[in-house]
């Protein structure tokens, strides 16, 4: 169709839910019932807790060091099974830390890069309005996205970025 611009699969869009659906909520969370957010990572967003802050730091980095070493190798293993056992329970550790739900209150993924790589903006906290990257899939924590400069980059800026980058990709397509 004319006229529509339609986003990229890696991004979120809001969508009203389904008009047949109740409308009974919890209290103070009528407004969540509105809007949902949808597409990969979405899940990973607790809506009930975007107004807490986005925390101003991660796990303790001495634990990360520790469970990092502690991560099991398959060649220190005679057996593909005992490897497998041992390695899903570093698993279990290292998400409960690394994936913690307080990690990323007060944030949302807007893009997912593949392989489980993701941008978030920060909707809440000392760090609102910026965007970060999350790296958690290789073993690191989620830092700032920064310029050239080393700057944090906003939301503003990230936006005008890709939007530049799909008005080249649409000018150069044939």
């Amino acid at each position: 169709m004319a006229g529509l611009v339609q986003l990229p699969p890696t991004s979120h869009r809001h969508r009203r839910p389904n008009p047949s659906q109740p409308r009974h909520q919890p209290a103070g969370t009528a407004h969540l019932a509105r809007w949902r957010w949808e597409g990969d990572g979405a899940d990973l967003a607790d809506l009930t807790r975007l107004a807490e802050p986005f925390p101003d730091q991660g796990p303790d980095p001495k634990l990360l060091d520790d469970l990092l070493a502690q991560r099991p190798e398959e060649e220190d293993f005679d057996n593909i099974e005992d490897f497998d056992d041992a390695i899903e329970a570093w698993d279990e550790r290292w998400d409960a830390v690394m994936f913690a739900p307080e990690r990323t209150e007060g944030a949302i993924v807007i893009c997912h890069l593949g392989c489980a790589l993701r941008e978030w903006l920060i909707i809440s906290g000392s760090h609102r309005g910026t965007i970060w990257s999350d790296g958690r899939a290789d073993d690191v924590d989620l830092v700032p996205l920064l310029d050239d400069d080393g700057k944090p980059v906003t939301f503003a800026r990230w936006y005008s970025d890709w939007l530049e980058k799909a008005e080249q990709t649409a000018l150069s397509a044939p």
